[in-house]
């Protein structure tokens, strides 16, 4: 067992969030249908269905069934709930998808835009499920302990945090945003939903008014805010990764990784033609630039890359934010063919928004603190 702390715990926490997001969106129009929440059980076959809905509901819980079980196997406290702790993490996961699950549905008779189903909870249960018995499959095969060993040779003892953040930076990705690998673009959005809510009273008149509107950024803005976001997840690696060797590694892999998904991005929303339309001459220098700037820290102990990060989130948010946000992709995603999966995208804009600043407040506290031994090991 390893000694660090699991992270499957805040990612299980993390993706039941996402969820809760993709099953209640919009959030709106609520009312009581004078039904009880759970007859939908009792409902027959749904008239219309498509394959797409059945995988999108067996899909949708798989992750969830899977982190559950592994949290619960690396921790050790299934043992208190059956004897073999393996058949355990898979009842206590089946069990609490199957409530998140059997929650969300009854809650949607309430939506005018959902339809609670039985079949829909079965198959997210059915899901939860599978995830669970792959969780335990590569407990059993010991794919679990090489993951840990792996960590514990690369990442020091205290970087759960880091590595869920890290996780977390891909799927943020996949938002298009109005400059590549830019995530914390809240400015213009927190102006216009603070003006719609002070709307007829008059505290809207203290709320700064700008001459003119946001423009896009100029080559050299963009080039830079292109390199940030690139070199902001090499330095969070920085934190907790124990060798220069693999802080190398980790740069050449994060960076090709963050325009990967940003490829992905934009062939799910403009179409597979569009993939690497993105790829202009400020962006590829952007990603070069950021390379560099993560290989020519490499040497730089832990917490010299915490204050440099912090640096740069600062300088990257304070640009970023004086481009104004994409209107031709809201359009574009209006009419997408798959539009029943915008929840999701949401979410993924949702976390796009508040990485940065949840990467802040982290580094903030990781340089608050002390730590033994701040140089790299050789």
């Amino acid at each position: 067992m390893s000694q660090h702390k699991t992270s499957a715990w805040p990612l299980a926490g993390t993706y039941a969030a996402l969820i809760v997001y993709a099953s209640l969106y919009p959030f709106t129009g609520w009312r009581d249908q004078e039904i009880a929440p759970w007859e939908f059980l009792f409902a027959g076959w749904p008239k219309y269905w498509t394959g797409f809905d059945v995988a999108a509901n067996v899909v949708g819980y798989v992750p969830l069934g899977f982190l559950l079980a592994l949290s619960f196997m690396r921790r050790g406290n299934v043992r208190r709930f059956a004897d073999h702790p393996n058949l355990g993490g898979i009842g206590i996961a089946v069990l609490a998808g199957t409530l998140l699950s059997l929650l969300m549905e009854g809650i949607q008779n309430y939506l005018p835009s959902r339809v609670a189903s039985n079949v829909d909870f079965g198959l997210n249960v059915g899901g939860t499920l599978i995830g669970a018995i792959a969780a335990t499959g590569l407990e059993l095969g010991g794919a679990i302990d090489r993951w840990s060993r792996f960590r514990d040779r690369w990442f020091i003892a205290e970087s759960r945090g880091a590595l869920v953040l890290l996780a977390l930076w891909p799927f943020a990705l996949l938002f298009p945003a109005a400059v590549p690998l830019g995530l914390g673009q809240v400015l213009e959005r927190l102006e216009g939903a603070l003006a719609e809510w002070l709307q007829d009273t008059p505290f809207l008149e203290w709320l700064p008014m700008r001459e003119i509107e946001l423009q896009p950024l100029v080559p050299a803005a963009e080039l830079l805010c292109v390199a940030l976001g690139a070199f902001i997840p090499c330095l969070l690696g920085y934190t907790v990764l124990r060798s220069l060797g693999r802080r190398a590694v980790f740069a050449f892999v994060a960076i090709a990784l963050g325009a990967s998904v940003t490829a992905l991005s934009a062939a799910l929303s403009w179409g597979p033609t569009h993939a690497w339309a993105w790829l202009s001459l400020p962006v590829r220098l952007g990603l070069l630039f950021g390379l560099l700037l993560a290989l020519l820290m490499l040497p730089v102990p832990r917490r010299g890359c915490a204050a440099v990060l912090l640096l740069a989130l600062v300088v990257h948010l304070s640009v970023l934010n004086q481009a104004p946000a994409s209107a031709y992709f809201a359009d574009t995603l209006a009419a997408w063919e798959q539009g029943r999966f915008i929840r999701f995208n949401g979410l993924a804009q949702w976390i796009g928004w508040l990485w940065p600043f949840a990467t802040l407040v982290y580094v903030l506290l990781r340089v608050s603190r002390r730590e033994a031994a701040p140089t790299i090991p050789p």
